[in-house]
C-alpha cells in the first residue's frame, strides 16, 4: 500500500502560502480576459467542441513559471502543456480553467483548480472562483472556504438517504449509454438533480450545500484538486465501483459514507 509523503509543519505552512499564491497569480490572469469581446477559443478536439483560451494558457503557464523558480524539484501535470517528472515525490495537478465553455459564455460556474499529491494521490488542493472571489482550500487540516462575506469551516452534510440528497452533474448527456442509464437510477432516487457548475459543484458539496457530485469523462487534472477540498471537508470521493479515482473517468463524490454506499449500489445495479 502507498503510503503519504511525510511533511513537517513548517513545510505544510509554506505549502499552503504557495497554493494561496498561485490561486492569487490565477485571479490576476484569468480577470484580464474574462468577459471580455475579444476573448477567442481554439478547439481541441476533432470530435466536438473542447475549448481553449489565451487565459487557460496564461494562468498554467504563469503558474509552472513559478514552480520552476520555487519548487523546481517537484513534478507538473497540466491541462495544456506537457508533464514535468517529479524528482520530490510531490506532483502538483493544474486545470487552468476549468469550465472553459462557461467562462466563453459569461458564467461565473468556473474556477481555477490546483492540487498537490504524492503517491497516494492529492493531498492538499484549492478551488478558487476569481469572479465571485470564493475560494475553497482543503487539505493537512484545512477545510476552508473564503469569499466576499468572510471565512468558514467547511463540513459535508449529513443526508443519511438518497431521498433527501441534491445531485449535480455538469452534462445531462453524462458518459456513454450505459453511463447515462446508471445515472439515471441514481437521480430518479434524489430529491433534486441540477446540472452545470463545473467545479464550483464540487465546492458546494464541501461547503455542506448538496449532497451528491457525479460524473464520467473526467481527467486527472479535473478532479484532484475537488478529492483534496472534499475529503478534508469529511466527504467521499471514488470511481463508480468504489476504488480510488483512476483512468476510467468515472467519478463519484458524496457527503458521507452512507449517501456514498446508496448511489454506488444504483450505479453499479
Amino acid at each position: 500500500m502507498k503510503t503519504r509523503t511525510t511533511i513537517l509543519p513548517a513545510e505544510q505552512s509554506q505549502l499552503l502560502d504557495l497554493i494561496h499564491s498561485f490561486a492569487d497569480l490565477a485571479r490576476t490572469q484569468t480577470l484580464r480576459h474574462f468577459r471580455q469581446p475579444s476573448l477567442l477559443a481554439d478547439n481541441k478536439s476533432d470530435d466536438g467542441f473542447d475549448p481553449v483560451t489565451v487565459a487557460d494558457r496564461a494562468v498554467e503557464q504563469a503558474i509552472r513559471t513559478e514552480l520552476a523558480r520555487l519548487r523546481p524539484d517537484d513534478g507538473i501535470t497540466g491541462e495544456e502543456f506537457p508533464p514535468v517528472p517529479s524528482r520530490s515525490g510531490l506532483t502538483w495537478v493544474i486545470d487552468p480553467i476549468d469550465g472553459t465553455r462557461a467562462f466563453l459564455s459569461g458564467s461565473p460556474c468556473w474556477g481555477v483548480l490546483i492540487a498537490l499529491c504524492d503517491a497516494h494521490g492529492p493531498f492538499l488542493g484549492v478551488i478558487d472562483q476569481p469572479y465571485i472571489g470564493e475560494r475553497f482550500v482543503g487539505g493537512m487540516g484545512v477545510a476552508q472556504a473564503v469569499g466576499p462575506h468572510g471565512a468558514t469551516d467547511m463540513r459535508c452534510r449529513t443526508t443519511p438517504a438518497l431521498d433527501g440528497a441534491i445531485l449535480f452533474s455538469t452534462f445531462p448527456e453524462i458518459g456513454t449509454e450505459s453511463e447515462r442509464a446508471a445515472f439515471q437510477r441514481v437521480s430518479s432516487m434524489c430529491r433534486l438533480t441540477r446540472y452545470g457548475m463545473d467545479c464550483y459543484a464540487y465546492a458546494l458539496l464541501a461547503l455542506g450545500q448538496i449532497d451528491l457530485v457525479i460524473e464520467a469523462g473526467l481527467n486527472i487534472y479535473d478532479i484532484a484538486a475537488p478529492i483534496a477540498v472534499i475529503e478534508a471537508a469529511g466527504g467521499v470521493v471514488s470511481d463508480w465501483q468504489g476504488n480510488p479515482v483512476g483512468e476510467n473517468g468515472q467519478v463519484i463524490a458524496a457527503a458521507n459514507p452512507d449517501i456514498h454506499a446508496q448511489a454506488l449500489a444504483l450505479l453499479n445495479g
